[in-house]
């Protein structure tokens, strides 16, 4: 009779540590919802890195071509267009249209 009785108690105590692991395992802090975030988060960032990469050669290539002994025309004159907005008198501007 004893063990009759204590059958339910023992799958009552099984399936709630049953039911306390999965739900820790979907939505706990290492659990499945987590991945998911992390893996989301690492393609925001790899994309990132790409944009930034992208950006870093651009800047090598002008370092480059401004650290040689006689800097490159070309490149003064593209540094001259856009920091400080000066062009040649013989140069054709064409400026984006206003909305």
């Amino acid at each position: 009779m004893r063990r009759a009785g204590r059958l339910p108690l023992v799958l009552l105590t099984g399936l709630t540590f049953t039911v306390y692991f999965c739900h820790h395992a979907v939505n706990g802090r290492h659990g499945f919802e987590a991945k998911k975030h992390l893996i989301e988060r690492s393609n925001i960032v790899e994309q990132e890195i790409g944009r930034l990469e992208a950006v870093r050669a651009k800047l090598q290539r002008d370092l480059t071509l401004l650290n040689s002994e006689r800097p490159h025309p070309d490149m003064i004159e593209l540094i001259a267009a856009d920091v400080l907005g000066f062009v040649r008198a013989d140069a054709i501007v064409i400026a984006p249209a206003q909305r």
